[in-house]
This record gives structure tokens, sequence and C-alpha cells, in this order.
């Protein structure tokens, strides 16, 4: 599959049924358009199954309670939906977006208890989100915005809005030559990049940020059990930028990076080390298994 994601053959499920994938559209007057009031999750199927999706969709439902947008639909309900489009359009691995937000209705302000809240469900076939870097290492710029406060905006929500500076941020990066950019937090510690969570290796060791003013990524939490079942010590700790010279391996977590490899951060290189390749190969074989 491939040109514009707004014109493909498929099926997208939304507001509780199957629509062809080119008639899945919304009003130039839907809230989440004007004010950003939408939240989503994004998830891999592979052979045939979605790897944690409950989970990816109990944290839809928080990130609606969060934003003061209750989601009209059940665990079991998101589930039945996201596995009816992969069953229609035939695929059996594909990237899942789930999309809850506010839509048009009679307010059209700030507030919108008016308006319907909406959901759909969309899939198609994505490979590599880093593409070669999972073999040679991502480069990363560092990023001019920093990650805001939770004392801001609901940082433990996987919000559209905590995402535009994510947009800005990998814009200047690409402008550069590199994969993606790491944020510091509103603090000034290491924080994440625009779309994974960041970890580190030095003696042995792994070092990764505390997830008070970021999201705690499902696959972040994933990859820090594997690691403490090998044996591993991991610490969950402030980062000081300082620190990214100390450092010998580093990689990336998410749904859409997996685990992918870091190779330079700035000025900062890293090597593709042992344990860097261990852990994306375990995490290959635990979600296929």
């Amino acid at each position: 599959m491939a040109g514009s994601y707004e014109n493909r053959d498929g099926k997208i499920w939304m507001d509780g049924a199957l629509v062809e994938w080119r008639d899945a559209q919304v009003h130039i007057l839907t809230h989440a358009m004007h004010y950003a009031s939408s939240v989503f999750e994004g998830e891999r199927c592979y052979n045939g199954k979605i790897f944690k999706s409950r989970e990816h969709s109990a944290r839809l439902i928080k990130s609606g309670e969060l934003l003061d947008m209750p989601i009209p639909y059940s665990i079991d309900e998101i589930e039945a939906a996201k596995y009816a489009v992969l069953e229609a359009n035939g695929w059996t691995d594909a990237y899942v977006r789930v999309i809850a937000w506010r839509g048009a209705g009679e307010d059209m302000g700030v507030a919108s208890n008016k308006n319907p809240v909406r959901m759909a469900v969309a899939a198609w076939e994505w490979g590599a989100y880093y593409g070669d870097a999972k073999n040679v290492g991502a480069k990363l710029d560092i990023a001019k915005w920093k990650r805001p406060s939770p004392e801001t905006i609901p940082t433990a929500a996987k919000a559209a809005g905590l995402y535009m500076i994510c947009t800005m941020s990998k814009h200047a990066a690409e402008a550069k030559g590199c994969s993606d950019a790491l944020f510091m937090d509103y603090r000034g510690y290491v924080a994440e990049a625009t779309g994974a969570n960041i970890f580190f290796v030095k003696d042995g060791e792994v070092h990764t940020p505390i997830p008070d003013a970021i999201l705690n990524g499902i696959t972040r939490q994933t990859i820090i059990q594997m690691l403490k079942d090998k044996g591993i010590i991991v610490h969950e700790r402030v980062i000081m930028p300082e620190e990214l010279a100390g450092f010998e391996q580093c990689w990336l977590t998410g749904t859409a990076a997996e685990v992918t490899p870091v190779g330079q951060i700035g000025d900062h290189m890293f090597k593709v080390g042992a344990l860097t390749r261990d852990v994306a190969e375990s995490y290959e074989k635990l979600v296929r298994s």
C-alpha cells in the first residue's frame, strides 16, 4: 500500500461500523481539528496478534479520562473493532491506529461538552520506523523544545496536542540529516525522542529517564521487565545532558520504533553493542511468540 493516506483501498472502523477507506471523513468544524481534543494509540500486529493490545485499549480510555473526554467504548469493544479492521483488510502483520476525538456538535468554542466523542480504527502495513537504523544506529538531533511540566498538561495521556513540538523537532532533525530528535524536559533533564523512549548502557547496566514528565511507554515497560528477567540492572533515574558523553550504548523503544539502536546524539557517539542487539532480538522474538 502506498500513496496518500486519504486515498487508499481498504476498510476503516468508524463509530461502530466498517466503512470504505475513502469515506472515513470528518467535518471541517470537528472540535479536535481546532482545539486538539483527541487521544490515540499506535499498536503493531504480529502474526495475527496485536502486541499488548488490551493494555493499549486501557491506556486509550485513561487518556480520554485525563483530557475530560470519556470514550464511549469498553476495552472489549475497542478490541473487537481493531481485529475487525485487520480481518476486513486481510492483514496479519500491520500497524494499528486507534483514535478518539471530540467531533462537530453544538459547541464550537474551547468548551466541547455538547459534542460527541467519536472513535475510529485504521491499520496499514508498515515496515521499520527508522529504516536501516536498526542495523547501523539512528542519528539524533537535540531538540530546541522541551517536554512540558505535568502541571501544564496531562503528560501521562497519549494526546495529539502533545505531539506538535515532536513534529517540529523531527522536521528540524531531518533537515540536518538525522532520523529523530532527543528532548530534554522542562527541568533540563534527558527525556525522550519525538515518539520513543530512550535507554542508555554504561558498564553493563542500563539507565533510562524516570517517566514523570513523559509517556511511560508500553514498550518501555516491556523492555525494563525483559532486562530484569535477564538479570541486568536497570536504573530509572534523572539523567543530565552532560552524562551523554559517558554512555557506551543507546537505544529507542516504542510501538513504531520497536527497539532501534542509536549511533549518535548531537556530537555524542554510541556503539551498536552486544546488549543493544540482544535486547532488539529478544523483543522481536517476544512480539512474535
